[in-house]
């Protein structure tokens, strides 16, 4: 059974696999990159700080370093104090696993097979427990109930959500779990070998040590230490040697753990928490109160899965409203409702019932630092500012480890009484069958996020048709999943697969009609499918379920702007910045609206911050260089104009517009240069047509100028600025009549073009 549960853990682990996609290269993960850091001798991340980052007025801002959180930084959730980046999840892992690998092989691990480790350690440890257990205190249970604990070690603990996105937090917790078995392993040991019992609890106390360097917020835990002093004291043995083990270890632990705080963030009791780069501002939030007690014990013990009808059956529990100051509660799934095998822990003082004084007593004392450990991790998380299935995994091992004594103590109960002991085994079996499933398939639900999970990251990455693929795997896995719906027609919108796109954001809000995601993506793809007043109100439906989504805003003034309505446009452009002041897209479309407006300096502005967010922005730099050549700038529009090359060396609109003002400079064979490469990337560009017409028939090419501006009227027939300049060429190559139909039809497109005005009255006048 130990080896099926372990194949089972390798099989889930396998979706967490990043690096078979290139996402992800080991030597990148968070852990190797803190290795790395150590290796150089730092306590810092081998990781490059964004300079965008460290000139922010406040780094913590969830808006202003939400761009730094996300591709291609991956900041999120990292911590980033005095220009440096830490690991806010725990050292230890690093410490056992990733730096001595490492060391040994010259290869760096990655998440996943670490997760796995951790996990497969973990449940052989708590199957070992199992095993000594039974055969010192229940020899006349059946090795079958045995083999079906181990099911529930291995199965209904919660591991199996942590194995299918094998990340730095997953590492972390894994480690927690691996090195709080390996201390109550120590405890069991102490409490049965009193005359080697202190060399056990010094063991205990380092694992236990390290389990907190791996989760702080297990540390109140570690008075399950003082259980085996506890009972030399009350059995009248001598304590000092005991209590000498049980806190020397850790208590060494712990202060290298303040040494290493203090290091980085000049506090001893600062794991980096509050300066997490995150979507809450964590540096000014209360992380633990007693407020939060109840509506916690509500979502971890009672809160109920929802059920359907449909693969895989089992989805989040519905969450009650939450205190203030609460952040977020993430796949909620109360362990009393959905893990019931966890009530037979209720069972657990049957174990020792009308057992000898010396024999019930040792197991009472393993089995109440069994509970105290899952009483006091419970409690922590109680008080905690949010919540999580995968925080389970702090206390629900140990609670298991309590429900499958109570089924050993029950089966004991009833030896000598069959048939109630079928009954009873009829009715745990249930019980434990109904857990293994739920753990499975809300492992199952896990897995659609994980293949959702790596879409986003496929998509970021510009493997467009790869992340449809995941987004389409996580629907075959759950097919009323609205994320994975949501984001499946965000990439079909981007691979030009509109009405695909429009049926799965549609579906999305079928299953989730408050998404305003899928909303706002929603009004994108009715807007490129020319449906501009459905695209206005889904983009204005998002607002009204949340009112500072800045993309939103920013969506809506686009459409807006394309319908004509600019100044409603600004308004919403200005209403993202407001919320989002380093959103260079808005800026760009705020600058767009301003000078369509006329409002060239302000729309400058704009421009100009624009490329200082997204340096790399070709089309904002092409702009700004048509808005300085406004403003009679001419040196600075052309280094714009030559920066938007200079990144988009195929950017057709830049080479044309460069040439233009090159042959205002009067370097006329550059401007003939760019503008005939400009034709060369886009033949039907009219513009260019023009502006090279203009630079031929500067340097006396009549011909091929009017050859130029005539197929610049070709294809844009209502060009008055084309049919001027064709007008000018006809008249230098003596064609007044037709030059002076080109004349009068600028005047119809444009009736106050007053270079046509004048050029047709000259001609009339010296007719």
């Amino acid at each position: 059974m130990c080896l099926l549960v372990i194949w089972i853990y390798a099989y889930m682990s396998l979706p967490g696999d990043w690096e078979k996609f290139g996402l992800q290269n080991a030597a990148d993960s968070c852990y190797n990159l803190l290795v790395q850091g150590f290796r150089a001798g730092q306590l810092s991340l081998n990781k490059e700080v964004p300079v965008g980052l460290t000139q922010l007025a406040d780094p913590y801002d969830p808006a202003a370093n939400e761009v730094y959180r996300g591709p291609p930084y991956f900041l999120h959730d990292l911590c980033y104090y005095k220009g440096h980046l830490y690991l806010y999840h725990g050292v230890t892992p690093a410490l056992i696993l990733f730096w001595p690998y490492t060391v040994l092989t010259g290869k760096y691990l990655s998440h996943r097979p670490a997760v796995t480790i951790f996990c497969v350690i973990g449940f052989l440890v708590s199957v070992g427990l199992l095993r000594a257990v039974w055969r010192r205190y229940f020899a006349e249970v059946s090795v079958g109930v045995v083999v079906a604990c181990a099911v529930a070690l291995g199965l209904a603990t919660g591991v199996l959500a942590q194995l299918t996105q094998a990340s730095f937090y997953q590492v972390a917790r894994t480690c927690a779990y691996m090195l709080t078995m390996l201390a109550l392993g120590g405890i069991w040991c102490a409490v049965h070998e009193p005359e080697r019992g202190w060399r056990w609890l010094a063991a205990a106390s380092a694992a236990y040590g390290l389990a907190v360097g791996a989760r702080p917020n297990l540390v109140f835990g570690a008075v399950v230490l003082l259980v085996p002093v506890a009972r030399a004291w009350r059995e009248r043995r001598p304590v000092w040697a005991v209590l000498a083990a049980a806190t020397v270890p850790i208590t060494l632990v712990g202060l290298g753990l303040m040494l290493y705080n203090e290091l980085r963030f000049d506090n001893p009791f600062e794991f980096g928490w509050r300066y997490q780069l995150n979507v809450d501002r964590q540096i000014t939030r209360q992380a633990f109160s007693s407020h939060f007690l109840w509506f916690n014990f509500r979502v971890y013990f009672l809160e109920p899965a929802r059920w359907s009808a449909r693969f895989p059956f089992v989805h989040e529990a519905p969450v009650p409203p939450s205190p203030a100051g609460y952040t977020q509660v993430t796949k909620p799934f109360g362990v009393l409702a959905n893990i019931p095998l966890t009530w037979l822990a209720l069972a657990a003082p049957l174990a020792w019932r009308g057992r000898s004084g010396q024999t019930a007593s040792v197991l009472r004392w393993f089995v109440a630092a069994t509970a105290l450990l899952f009483g006091t991790c419970a409690f922590t998380l109680g008080l905690h500012c949010a919540s999580s299935f995968d925080y389970e995994m702090d206390f629900l091992p140990s609670l298991l480890l309590l429900a499958v004594i109570g089924i050993l103590g029950l089966e004991r109960a009833l030896t000598n009484r069959p048939v109630w002991r079928r009954a009873a085994r009829c009715g745990w079996g249930v019980l434990l069958g109904f857990s293994v499933a739920f753990n499975l398939l809300a492992t199952t639900e896990h897995c659609a996020e994980a293949h959702t999970i790596r879409g986003d990251d496929l998509g970021v990455a510009g493997r467009h048709q790869e992340a449809i693929e995941q987004y389409e795997q996580a629907l075959r896995i759950e097919p009323d999943y609205a994320r994975a719906h949501n984001n499946l027609g965000h990439e079909l919108r981007q691979t030009g697969k509109i009405e695909e796109a429009i049926a799965h954001l549609q579906q999305a809000l079928r299953i989730k009609p408050d998404l305003a995601e899928a909303h706002n993506n929603l009004g994108l793809a009715l807007g490129q499918a020319g449906r501009m007043e459905e695209a206005i109100a889904h983009f204005e439906q998002a607002l009204r379920i949340k009112p500072d989504y800045a993309e939103a805003h920013n969506n809506l003034g686009t459409v807006l702007g394309q319908a004509g309505r600019i100044q409603e446009a600004i308004a919403h452009f200005e209403q993202a910045l407001r919320l989002k002041p380093d959103y260079a897209e808005a800026h760009y479309n705020l600058g767009v609206a301003l000078a369509q407006t006329g409002k060239i300096e302000e729309a400058i502005g704009h421009y100009v911050q624009a490329v200082r967010i997204k340096p790399d922005d070709a089309e904002a730099h092409n702009n700004l260089g048509t808005l300085f050549l406004q403003k009679g700038r001419v040196s600075d529009a052309i280094g714009h104009y030559e920066q938007a090359l200079r990144i988009k060396p195929d950017y057709a609109e830049a080479h044309s517009n460069l040439g233009n003002v090159l042959l205002r400079e009067g370097k006329v064979s550059d401007a003939i240069a760019h503008c005939e490469q400009a034709l060369r990337i886009k033949p039907d560009f009219a513009k260019a047509h023009n502006n090279l017409g203009n630079a031929l028939m500067r340097s006396g090419r009549m011909p091929e100028a009017i050859e130029h501006l005539e197929q610049a009227v070709r294809i844009k027939p209502d060009y008055a600025e084309a049919r001027c300049n064709l007008g000018i060429a006809l008249e230098k190559a003596g064609r007044v009549q037709e030059a002076i139909a080109q004349y009068e039809q600028a005047l119809r497109i444009k009736p106050d073009f007053t270079e046509a005005q004048n050029a047709l009255a000259r001609l009339q006048a010296g007719q």
